[in-house]
């Protein structure tokens, strides 16, 4: 179970690495590109307050388990990316409809699934 983990992890890591990095440091008229043409538009301030929480939430993913400090913080993380993800489930339906949506729903399954499994206590050999 701990190996799932830490895939899926490292893997959401990366996943919230790009995008967050994305929306924080890309121009306002390249993101704006980059939306479909059915997208719902949020605020671009909006957009990049989620971008740092990306960040934040990827690093929350890993850190405290590479350093064995302040481990209760990685399900900390995974909720919040839990609820960043199913605010991204509900925009993409809005705009782009279901079968878009489930990426975003998809990952806010695998997030809610490191909550779970890291915020259980384990069991020492």
């Amino acid at each position: 179970m701990n190996i799932a983990l830490w895939v899926i992890q490292v893997l959401l890591a990366v996943e919230f690495l790009f995008g967050g990095a994305t929306k924080v440091f890309l121009s306002t008229e390249t993101l704006m590109k980059m939306s479909s043409p059915n997208a719902v538009h949020v605020p671009i301030m909006f957009l990049r307050f989620i971008g740092v929480c990306e960040l934040l939430g990827a690093l929350g993913l890993l850190l405290p388990g590479i350093f064995r400090i302040k481990q209760g913080l990685t399900p900390l993380a995974a909720a919040g990316l839990t609820i960043i993800t199913i605010g991204a489930t509900v925009i993409t339906m809005m705009g782009d409809g279901v079968g878009l949506a489930m990426i975003p729903f998809v990952t806010a399954l695998l997030c809610a699934f490191v909550l779970y499994g890291r915020s259980r206590p384990q069991a020492h050999a």
